[in-house]
């Protein structure tokens, strides 16, 4: 797992700032190789399993995040923005701390060695800190016994290493796969996590680089994706206009909720043999708000989970909250309990 020391990241940080450093930094930090595994299975037979999909938003809260997991009694776990070594989530691994606490072994995948401590308000919260791994991906959990785990780097823009987004960071949008054994079938599970800044275009691309891999990977296997495809519905460029938005919400009142018709992603997985209306609560929003008052349920469907050749049942939005009713995320845990067969 390469790690790069603070010395250097520093250096990465003072220097320049352009599309063709970003690809070189990308090659040097041996960022595709970034696959960490670990953990301790529990091994357990079931016909069927029942997978949990969530932004866990850097997994700051990771006794409360264990503690509402184990509840669910997951047998797979699809995690995006997961912290390692992070100023902002109290320097842990944020995927192993969480995978000892359910019993579980992991794969984590680098999306980015972050070079700031993180949005606006995380470098107000941690000012005169700094990042021991700087390190930020999705993970794979799995209760039994994790096969083949890899990384798939979904695209290379370095469209965050200017700094014009907020944050510095070399990488980009990637996506776990492993596999897990259902019922003496070999079944390819992935956690993605596509653009929040992009266009509907651009999250329709890195899906298509994804499935041609897991065809590449195993074409076989049945499949579930699960993660935080940002359906939008419109591109962030667009959701920034007010005239825009207000447009589009009088022309489709419900696109918040119902994005599918809006974003070409969906169609792509259809003609690749997909599917998602027996996998997901359909017009349940997945974005959680949080306010000094406590937090809410939003309107936004961003978290979604894509299948082939499986029988999917029991979708279901969770609250992302813990006992005491404070927001463990920004996004909704989505769960589906699946099995092979009809």
């Amino acid at each position: 797992m390469p790690i790069a020391p603070m010395p250097s990241r520093e250096a990465l940080r003072a220097g320049a700032r352009d599309s063709a450093t970003h690809a070189r930094q990308l090659a040097e930090c041996r960022l595709d190789e970034a696959l960490d595994v670990g953990g301790t299975a529990t091994p357990r037979e079931r016909a069927a399993a029942r997978v949990i999909a969530w932004n866990l938003e850097r997994c700051k809260h990771v006794e409360a995040s264990a503690q509402l997991l184990a509840a669910l009694d997951p047998d797979v776990v699809l995690l995006s923005e997961m912290d390692w070594g992070m100023a902002r989530s109290a320097q842990l691994h944020t995927t192993r701390e969480l995978a000892a606490r359910l019993g579980c072994a992991y794969a984590f995948g680098v999306e980015f060695l972050e070079l700031d401590l993180g949005n606006e308000a995380e470098r107000a919260q941690c000012e005169a800190q700094s990042n021991e791994v700087g390190l930020h991906g999705n993970a794979v959990l799995v209760r039994g016994e994790l096969l083949r785990p890899a990384l798939v780097r979904l695209e290379r823009r370095g469209d965050w290493f200017d700094g014009a987004r907020g944050e510095r960071r070399i990488g980009g949008r990637c996506a776990v796969l492993a596999q897990v054994c259902l019922a003496a079938r070999l079944v390819t599970v992935a956690a993605l996590h596509l653009d929040s800044h992009g266009s509907r275009a651009q999250r329709a691309e890195e899906l298509h680089v994804l499935l041609d891999a897991i065809d590449a990977y195993d074409r076989e296997a049945p499949v579930l994706l699960g993660g935080d495809l940002n359906a939008f519905s419109l591109d962030l460029a667009e959701i920034g206009d007010r005239e825009r938005v207000a447009t589009a919400l009088r022309e489709h009142p419900e696109r918040w909720s119902h994005p599918v018709p809006h974003e070409p992603l969906f169609a792509l997985a259809a003609q690749r043999g997909y599917e998602w209306a027996s996998c997901n609560a359909l017009g349940v929003a997945t974005l959680r708000h949080a306010a000094a008052s406590g937090s809410s349920r939003g309107a936004l469907k961003l978290d979604w989970f894509l299948c082939r050749g499986l029988t999917a049942s029991a979708p279901r939005v969770i609250d992302a909250v813990d006992r005491g009713g404070r927001a463990l995320s920004d996004h909704e845990a989505i769960a589906v309990d699946v099995r092979v067969g009809s």
